[in-house]
């Protein structure tokens, strides 16, 4: 068994992707292409570029910006300088960003231009005016051919210009300083159950973590992995960028999920790895023009959620010849990454499970009995040293031996697989029954007209609490509430029948992929 310093470091793993795979394609992102000895070259330059900027070991610097490859140079270059990451959701509102780079300290922030038809700079310095402090930010760098006119404020290019002054010896002293139990990145967590708290992640929690996942994953060198999982997220960084580094492949980030632009990439970048969840493969899969694309190419999907559809599995590999479709189950507290399927399991298991402890880990449900439903608790190296600056939540969070709370709710079979049924907060209470709702979820699924579904309890005069049901159909289908709950009665026991359909376009998301139930309550 390795230790902790033998797993090594970010920055370490940099250059020996720079050195081992040198003239294979990095990265590719629209008309630019760049090998692995670029990739080196570049982040080399940024990290020369935070030192001028003054950023020194343990210093945060943030990144607020979707998936494209100045995303991928400047993290890798904080990192490199010895910087803890702090990635910020591209959905924050400046307010949001404000409050987790105030409460990080973070000392630099790379920052997009518009996207999506918002100025985030312009948003930020709203939140500023509007009172928001931030009195340790000293730098924001904006990834754009311009900057406001304002102190602190530059551009990506003037930005990397003012690191030509530090040497490269100097840079490769940094990165050597820096060691495998430092934090490497704070990941805030997504906030849809309160304000988000920071989980500190090590590099060697990181870089073991992701090495059992690419292994697992059967990740190879020349996979060509359009990520568009966001950068911001756990699984988008690591099981992306940073497993890519590890293995050879060639990423291809993809800064919105639209189904035709990855319908366009997956034939013409020949992409062979598209992680992502279940409802990003079900639009591919059902997608009126997907027949005059050419998918051949994807032989590898790793999906999760609650909920994956067993005809979603099927379909992968029979319609679209995936060799491999896995399920896995992770947060952020645990380093992403907890429990996973592994190749050669059945279609059966796949859909219905997240798998199996990884290892050098252990899983424990804490219920009434075996086969019961209860909190998922986890124990290992994956699990996060600590949230940022806060000792009483991670006192409540993790226990003295080392376990995990991790708020959800699931069921441990003989085997150790793993079926999460829930988040503690979503379970209700029908007449002195507990319904779960991704268990109503994925029976409803099975119904052949309906393509997406979310259920939460609502009040109830008799029964207390009973399920609403809000249903995306499958295209073309006509199904009607009363279809629906009289198919129900005769598929589930009488509580967890939903008493109320509702249909809608699509389901409130967050961009996690992850159903925002709090906004399906209101």
């Amino acid at each position: 068994m390795r230790t902790d310093a033998e797993w090594g470091t970010v920055p370490e793993l940099v250059r020996d992707a720079a050195e081992r795979y040198g003239e294979h394609e990095a990265v590719v992102e629209g008309r630019t292409r760049i090998s692995y000895a670029e990739l080196g070259e570049r982040v080399e330059r940024a990290a020369a570029a935070c030192m001028a900027a003054g950023v020194e070991t343990g210093d945060r610097v943030a990144i607020w910006a979707p998936n494209t490859l100045d995303w991928i140079v400047s993290a890798l270059g904080a990192v490199s300088a010895g910087a803890v990451l702090v990635p910020l959701n591209t959905r924050f509102k400046g307010a949001e960003a404000a409050d987790i780079l105030a409460r990080s300290r973070a000392r630099l922030l790379f920052v997009t231009g518009t996207f999506l038809g918002t100025s985030y700079v312009a948003s930020l310095r709203r939140a500023q005016e509007a009172g928001a402090e931030l009195p340790h930010l000293e730098e924001v760098v904006v990834f754009a051919d311009s900057a406001p006119d304002a102190p602190g404020y530059r551009t990506w290019k003037e930005f990397l210009a003012g690191g030509d002054k530090v040497g490269a010896g100097e840079v490769r002293a940094r990165s050597a300083g820096v060691t495998s139990s430092d934090p490497s990145d704070i990941i805030f967590t997504s906030g849809t159950t309160g304000r988000p708290k920071g989980a500190v992640i090590t590099h060697a929690q990181t870089l073991r973590g992701y090495e059992i996942w690419s292994e697992l994953a059967g990740l190879r060198e020349g996979d060509r992995y359009l990520i568009v999982n966001p950068f911001f997220h756990t699984f988008g960084y690591k099981a992306g960028v940073l497993a890519c580094l590890m293995r050879g492949a060639t990423m291809i980030p993809q800064p919105v999920f639209n189904v035709d632009t990855a319908l366009a990439n997956i034939a013409s970048e020949r992409i062979s790895v598209l992680p992502g969840p279940p409802t990003l493969h079900q639009s591919l899969l059902d997608h009126p023009s997907r027949d005059s694309h050419d998918l051949s190419a994807l032989r590898l999907v790793v999906t999760g959620a609650a909920v994956v559809p067993l005809r979603l599995v099927e379909r992968l590999r029979g319609e679209l010849g995936v060799d491999t479709v896995l399920t896995a189950y992770g947060l952020s507290e645990a380093s992403g990454i907890v429990s996973m399927c592994r190749r050669g399991d059945p279609a059966e298991l796949i859909a219905a499970t997240s798998g199996r402890a990884i290892p050098g880990t252990e899983v424990r449900v804490d219920s009434a009995g075996p086969g019961e439903p209860g909190e998922v608790m986890v124990r290992g190296f994956n699990v996060m040293r600590e949230y940022f600056e806060d000792p009483a939540a991670t006192a409540e969070a993790v226990t003295a031996d080392g376990w995990l709370h991790t708020g959800d709710v699931g069921v441990l079979d003989e085997q150790g697989y793993l079926r999460i049924t829930d988040r503690i907060k979503d379970m209700f209470i029908v007449g002195g029954f507990n319904a779960y709702p991704a268990e109503i979820e994925q029976l409803l699924g099975l119904h052949p007209e309906v393509a997406d579904v979310a259920v939460v309890g609502v009040p109830d005069g008799r029964l207390g609490e009973v399920g609403k049901a809000y249903v995306v159909r499958r295209p073309g289908a006509t199904v009607t509430a009363d279809d629906l709950m009289a198919w129900s009665r005769r598929e589930m026991a009488n509580y967890k029948v939903p008493r109320e359909v509702t249909f809608v376009g699509d389901l409130p998301r967050n961009a996690s992929g992850k159903v925002v139930k709090g906004e399906l309550r209101r």
